[in-house]
């Protein structure tokens, strides 16, 4: 266990460096808008490109896997759904966000750097798979419903090719697909490109969890809504769960396929569901509520998953 706090405490490490330089330097929440941009437009998708574009084709092609760990990420959105909707009585638009904080994990920013290190870079197919259509996905989910619940007045047709468009142009989406064609057709791109990869690839991590927790330091919760207590609960330990009883029903994976997926699952959620929110102007402070609150949790839960996995007591596969 001790191992696994030390593999955990850089990054909570690296979370808890921007909460405090956040509130010590006082700087605006604008003052992170280009550390944000050249997260999203340049490390990570460096980081996804590098990790495709070196694999073999034939691992990239696993759509039993991709189904699998879609599909309980939105087992597990559609119950907080009908919980929200049919239960609580809640919006669509607020259902909707409220899903999300239980099925959306922080996958881009926190994902691909702590499965590397806790399991090696076999993990890098699992996690780009994950990371691409599992953003691609919630993409088209999230405004999809807002449509649907009336906070998109566009006709049917401009918000359908609207999503369509922002799915194709995402940064994440678009580096995923190089790297499908350049592992496709074994293409060996320069020396110079390479190391310039390399090098944007090694601040992915480094840049995502410090603006995370600059992010964090400036979103105070100023009070705790009933729903985070069950949100909180499905997001780190009901969403992990279905996805390994999902993924051991669907096939026969490789251990780190399955420990990646479980893993990605149990991170904390999102920031992006407090954009999304902010976008349509619903659940916005419970949204940010949320991510601190499971980032928090996650400082004790994170350990649990990790042991579990590395002391062997979570076979790769529970129905062999």
């Amino acid at each position: 266990m001790a191992d696994i706090i030390a593999l955990l405490l850089p990054f909570f490490g690296l979370i808890l460096i921007g909460y405090v330089a956040a509130k010590v330097t006082r700087q605006p929440a604008e003052a992170l808008g280009w550390m944000n941009t050249f997260i999203i437009y340049a490390a990570l998708p460096a980081l996804f490109f590098k990790l495709v574009s070196r694999t073999p084709v034939e691992e990239l092609t696993r759509i039993d896997f991709i189904l699998g760990e879609v599909g309980a990420t939105y087992l597990v959105f559609f119950t907080l759904f009908a919980i929200g909707y049919v239960i609580r009585r809640n919006s669509l638009g607020d259902c909707t966000i409220q899903s999300l904080a239980g099925a959306y994990g922080n996958i881009g920013y926190m994902g691909p750097g702590l499965a590397l290190l806790a399991l090696g870079e076999s993990a890098a197919v699992p996690v780009a798979l994950i990371v691409c259509f599992e953003n691609a996905f919630h993409f088209i989910m999230a405004p999809a419903l807002m449509a649907v619940a009336g906070g998109d007045k566009r006709p049917a047709g401009e918000v359908a090719i609207d999503i369509a468009k922002k799915v194709a142009v995402h940064p994440f989406i678009l580096s995923t697909v190089f790297g499908f064609a350049f592992a496709a057709f074994a293409v060996e791109p320069p020396d110079a490109f390479s190391t310039l990869v390399d090098y944007l690839a090694q601040a992915a991590a480094p840049c995502a969890l410090f603006a995370m927790g600059v992010t964090l330091a400036l979103r105070p919760i100023k009070r705790v809504p009933v729903e985070i207590g069950y949100i909180s609960l499905a997001k780190l330990v009901i969403l992990p769960a279905t996805t390994y009883v999902v993924l051991s029903l669907v096939g026969s994976f490789e251990p780190v396929w399955v420990y990646s997926a479980i893993l990605l699952s149990a991170l904390p959620t999102a920031t992006n569901v407090f954009v999304l929110g902010q976008q349509y102007g619903v659940w916005q402070e419970r949204a940010s509520a949320s991510i601190l609150i499971t980032t928090i949790l996650s400082v004790a839960t994170l350990p649990v998953v990790l042991y579990l996995i590395h002391s062997g007591a979570l076979p790769a596969d529970l129905f062999p």
